[in-house]
This record gives C-alpha cells, structure tokens and sequence, in this order.
C-alpha cells in the first residue's frame, strides 16, 4: 500500500516482558514502510501477571489491551504491544493478535508463531514474517478495519499458522484504499 505519509498519526511497538529485539524493531519497520506511519520502538515495560488465567494456562488478552490502554503515552496515538505468551480471548482457544476496530492498543503475541524448538538458534525469518502480517493486520483494526473476506488480504481473519502463512504481506485494494482514505483525513 502506497498512502501518503500520515505525520499526525504516531504509532509506538513496545515488548511486554521477554522479547528478542529484532522483533520489535521488525514490526516497527514493517508497520513505518507498508503504512508510512511515524513509528517508533519504546522501551520494553513488565507483563501484566494479573493478566494469567490459571484456568487456561494463557494470558487474557483483553486485560492486557484494557492495561495498555491505562498507560501514559501521550507522544502516541497508536501502540501495538508484543509479547511472548499464549493470547486468549473468551471465544477462541488462542490468538495470535487482538485488536478493538479504532482503538489506541492491539497486541501481538509471538508464542504460537515459532516452529523451531532451539531457543539458541537465530530467529528464523518465517517467525518475523508472521510478527509482521499480525501486527499489519492488528495496525490495520486499530485505522477502523474490519476482517476482509478476501483470503489473499492482511485484513482476512487467520486462526491457523497454515493460514497465515498462505495470506500475502499486502492489503487487498478495498482496504488498501480504504487505508489510504482514512490516512488522508
């Protein structure tokens, strides 16, 4: 997507406990060139523990959105937030990101997104290709997109690596143009 640069619209990426760096300054790379936002990487802030549901054995994304968005960042509009844990929200066993449509925080998780086992290996360029597509897609809810039903758009709901990995780094041209028009105003 080619939209003109938005310098009212300031995004941050900060990582929520443990996250390699590349990660974030991936994002923030991928999020600056595809949607030429103003975007930054923020020092790294604590996980929210209370945000553990000892039940699932998994994180309540909805709690750490609700956090995130209690958070003093004035410089920045948007915030999309990276963590290494197992996402849930009551509906779905796991997530890979989360996001309100025209809100200020969505959340990546990176702990389905690796297949390799050796935490002492390089991260490989797949799980950086998967941070991407998620917080493109995340980014994009947070500019007032809604899931796409077109299966080779950023915007197309993916439950499943599988999917994931099918689905191209780009906007379809619906939400391409509907990215553009938004940026614009």
């Amino acid at each position: 997507m080619n939209a003109q640069s938005s310098t009212r619209i300031r995004l941050g990426v900060v990582a929520l406990g443990k996250i390699p760096e590349i990660i974030p300054k991936s994002i923030a790379a991928h999020i600056s060139g595809y949607l030429n936002l103003n975007t930054d990487v923020l020092p790294s802030r604590e996980l929210p523990s209370y945000a553990f549901s000892r039940e699932r054995l998994q994180y309540d994304a909805g709690i750490i959105l609700k956090h995130l968005e209690q958070e003093h960042l004035p410089d920045y509009e948007k915030i999309i937030a990276v963590v290494e844990v197992d996402l849930f929200v009551p509906i779905f066993t796991h997530v890979f990101g989360e996001a309100k449509q025209g809100g200020k925080c969505g959340l990546v998780s990176v702990y389905r997104l690796n297949d390799e086992q050796d935490d002492s290996a390089p991260l490989p360029p797949l799980l950086l290709e998967r941070a991407a597509k998620v917080s493109l897609h995340e980014a994009g809810h947070l500019l007032n997109l809604v899931h796409c039903t077109d299966e080779r758009c950023l915007m197309h709901f993916s439950g499943k690596l599988a999917d994931l990995d099918g689905m191209p780094l780009y906007f379809c041209r619906y939400c391409g143009a509907y990215l553009r028009d938004f940026l614009k105003r």
